[in-house]
């Protein structure tokens, strides 16, 4: 897996940004006791079992410290690794391995913790035709980031904005005047490029999307046995689906109901960074 344009570009700010907050002005402590020029080897390992995502952003990081870096990985963006694995190794100056550590391991061990728990709830639908979403719960900033960890841990990303997608909502809706008018007014407005989902809580207001023609049908906080029943109501005329309290331990479940997708705001929402660790040589 590898960072596309976008995403690089994305990466390229978040270091400057990142590097200013940290660095500031310069590093105190490093540059008053590591003489300048002196170079050392170092290592990244895995302190933890886990999927791997932004190893090239942590490689740019230090290369902007020193232009001189070599980087050998040892493991590519989508690896499986268990703890004492071993993901890089790498040459450059000292000051740089000291003074880029901790930014080069914040990007590596969010991204890779991303990619780890996408890759848990991939795994609990493998056997379906059901495919695990991301959403917009995001860290500010890292949407393209965020998402492209999502991908290599096997997950789907869903739409990446409030541009590339419609989302009918209950709000939306109630403005609207209802499901009907509300995809009318859409439809009216908007590219035939441009998919239209509708929110939905109950199978009434499921005949409706159905009936103005959704593509997607968000079916919000249903039990299994209702969302069962939606997905027959909608008999493949739309996609479905599921969304809200979607836990690791209801996904097969959920799946065996027949929807298409499973959104998960916890894929990003509430990561929990896998523990990685940089050594450096004596």
């Amino acid at each position: 897996m590898k960072l596309n344009k976008q995403e690089l570009e994305a990466a390229e700010k978040l270091i400057d940004l990142a590097l200013a907050e940290d660095v500031g002005p310069g590093d105190v402590t490093t540059e008053n006791l590591i003489p300048a020029g002196t170079r050392r080897n170092a290592c990244m390992v895995a302190k933890a079992d886990g999927v791997v995502a932004g190893l090239e952003i942590a490689r740019m990081v230090f290369h902007r410290l020193d232009p001189q870096l070599t980087w050998t990985p040892k493991v590519e963006d989508g690896s499986v690794v268990k703890k004492g694995d071993l993901i890089v190794e790498f040459s450059a100056t000292y000051r740089a391995l000291l003074t880029g550590e901790r930014t080069a391991l914040n990007f590596l061990q969010r991204l890779s913790g991303i990619a780890t728990t996408s890759n848990r709830y991939a795994a609990e639908v493998k056997n379906s035709n059901c495919q695990i979403l991301d959403t917009r719960k995001t860290l500010p900033g890292f949407r393209l980031l965020d998402k492209y960890a999502v991908r290599t841990g096997g997950a789907t990303n869903h739409r990446t904005g409030l541009y590339d997608m419609v989302m009918i909502k209950d709000n939306h809706i109630a403005v609207a005047g209802g499901i009907p008018k509300a995809v009318e007014a859409i439809r009216a407005r908007v590219s035939p490029s441009i998919q239209v989902e509708v929110e939905t809580t109950t199978l009434e207001e499921v005949k409706q999307a159905l009936a103005a023609g959704a593509d997607v049908i968000m079916l919000d906080n249903m039990d299994n046995a209702t969302m069962q029943e939606a997905v027959k109501l909608i008999g493949g005329k739309a996609k479905t689906e599921a969304s809200g309290n979607m836990t690791l331990e209801r996904l097969r479940e959920v799946a065996a109901t027949g929807v298409d997708y499973i959104s998960i705001g916890a894929l990003t929402h509430s990561v929990q960074a896998l523990d990685i660790s940089q050594r450096i040589a004596e």
